[in-house]
């Protein structure tokens, strides 16, 4: 997986410190299946993710995620769930802060296919056989799959929400 230029810029400021950036997950359904991808990097079953580009519109940015990883079309419907996850440190030391912003995204079209190496396969799966799926990933499509039309968060402060509470 490449890593963005503007990111590759910023560290020959700021070395291995931890960067805050701002991902996005597509959660990305079609009738009662959801697209998932095989990750090339770790083989975790997951849906569709990226970084927002700098001055790049979140929802717009999980659409381009799916044309490149994917080749799908799709349309972003509507922000599901706003969450910080733990930093990561990745093998060479640096260190990222992702704010995730999880979209429920509906597939216009387009049969997926592993497009830039992100993903070692990608296909369609029922919603309710996910087993192979992790925990975080699984919190991400739960929120995007609730009906509930509101945005969820989680705040420390005043008692941690969860997507599935």
């Amino acid at each position: 997986m490449p890593t963005p230029d503007f990111i590759l810029e910023l560290r020959q400021f700021i070395g291995t410190r931890p960067l805050p950036l701002v991902g996005v997950t597509a959660v990305i359904i079609r009738g009662d299946e959801i697209l998932l991808g095989r990750r090339s990097d770790n083989h975790a079953l997951t849906p569709i993710t990226g970084i927002v580009d700098p001055g790049e519109e979140p929802a717009d940015a999980a659409v381009r995620e799916a044309a490149e990883e994917a080749g799908v079309v799709i349309r972003a419907d509507r922000l599901a769930w706003v969450h910080q996850i733990p930093r990561i440190t990745y093998a060479n030391g640096d260190q990222s802060d992702y704010l995730d912003l999880t979209f429920r995204c509906t597939w216009v079209s387009g049969d997926p296919v592993p497009i830039d190496g992100e993903m070692t396969e990608v296909g369609w799966y029922p919603l309710d056989a996910l087993g192979d799926v992790g925990p975080d990933m699984r919190a991400r499509i739960d929120a995007a799959i609730a009906e509930r039309g509101e945005a969820q968060f989680v705040s420390a402060g005043s008692g941690a929400q969860h997507p599935s509470a």
